[in-house]
């Protein structure tokens, strides 16, 4: 018989991508969609349509709701779960601290109590994060120290400490993926990355002006996602749960991955001023096409992760298959895609998100 995974947070980036991974790996997979009043299955429509419900469906709950979560959990039974679920925009995070703090700790915390309540025998996959790090100086890996310097990444270092606590106390099977950004298309457009990526699509095709972006000396590691949630499957094949670092081993500036973006679409791209006056000119016709504007800036920012993936590569096998100028040759690329169509009014859905977006 197949395996059963849940997956919270399946409609994100990282959930429909493991998703798909976890199909091919011949699972039923379950996820949990938050209710909403606007259709928020985007990412994974293409799998609704394509798999009948006993290898892929989804049930409406919230994991801030012990009685939804409890329900559904011990409706699935679930072989494997991937608790991918949180408020993950970091600058969102210090704008609703505590909705964030709640959905990403106390989340974690009920879907814990759901498990140790039905007393089920099952593998838990948290998805911990880089930011978590903070202002531990680079390279970080398992044994840095957490210094957080959010919202987010203090609620995802508490609810980290939760899994140790209830891996010990009540040997539940929890390994923790500290994941460094990893990034595609279908990242959201409020992400710097994918804000880049678009706003290069939208300007060559004249539908916008310029970008305003924050702080461009901010470095981040940045990966593939599909390379990333191979990475969560492998840490719950092994026979004992354990924290493993997922990074690349390379950084990169805001302003590197910005260069390399407009490089990629075209534009010769240049630097002019510093500081909030700084602007990237089009070398060629002397227009601004990137400003930095203020209300980009995080009130704490985290100014360098660089992941140290020794473990997963030893332990896992693992290793990232996407380099960085393949990164922004895969977003682009899609991108500008997506743009044309939806300035020619074609249907995106069925023909851009099928693939890898």
């Amino acid at each position: 018989m197949s395996k059963k995974a849940l997956i919270t947070g399946i409609t994100g980036q990282d959930g429909s991508y493991l998703a798909e991974f976890l199909l091919n790996k011949n699972y039923s997979v379950f996820g949990i969609v938050r209710r909403s009043s606007s259709f928020n299955t985007g990412r994974i429509d293409h799998l609704i349509e394509s798999y009948p419900l006993d290898k892929f469906d989804f049930y409406r709950g919230d994991v801030n709701d012990a009685n939804s979560l409890i329900e559904i959990v011990k409706r699935i039974e679930p072989d494997e779960i991937y608790h991918l679920a949180a408020q993950s925009h970091v600058k969102v995070s210090f704008e609703i601290p505590v909705f964030t703090f709640d959905t990403v700790a106390t989340g974690t915390l009920t879907l814990l109590e759901a498990v140790r309540s039905l007393g089920l025998r099952c593998k838990i996959y948290f998805a911990g994060s880089s930011e978590m790090f903070g202002s531990s100086p680079p390279p970080q890996n398992e044994d840095t120290p957490f210094k957080p310097r959010s919202p987010y990444a203090a609620g995802k270092v508490a609810a980290y400490q939760l899994c140790d606590i209830y891996r010990e106390a009540y040997a539940i099977w929890i390994a923790c993926g500290i994941l460094f950004n990893h990034e595609s298309p279908r990242r959201g457009e409020t992400f710097v990355t994918r804000k880049i990526t678009r706003a290069v699509a939208r300007i060559q095709l004249g539908i916008q002006d310029r970008l305003y972006l924050g702080n461009l000396n901010a470095r981040r590691d940045w990966g593939y996602a599909p390379d990333y949630v191979e990475a969560m499957w492998l840490m719950l094949q092994q026979h004992e749960p354990d924290h493993y670092v997922v990074a690349t081993g390379e950084t990169h500036s805001v302003r590197e991955f910005a260069e390399a973006v407009f490089r990629y679409a075209g534009f010769d791209l240049v630097w002019e001023g510093e500081g909030l006056t700084e602007k990237g000119v089009d070398a060629r016709t002397g227009k601004p096409l990137i400003e930095v504007h203020s209300s980009y800036f995080r009130p704490l920012e985290t100014e360098s992760l660089l992941g140290n993936a020794a473990k997963a590569r030893k332990r896992l096998g693992w290793e990232p298959k996407t380099g960085f100028e393949e990164l922004v040759k895969i977003m682009v690329d899609a991108d500008m895609k997506r743009e044309r169509m939806l300035l020619e009014g074609t249907k995106v859905f069925d023909e851009v998100w099928r693939t890898h977006i």
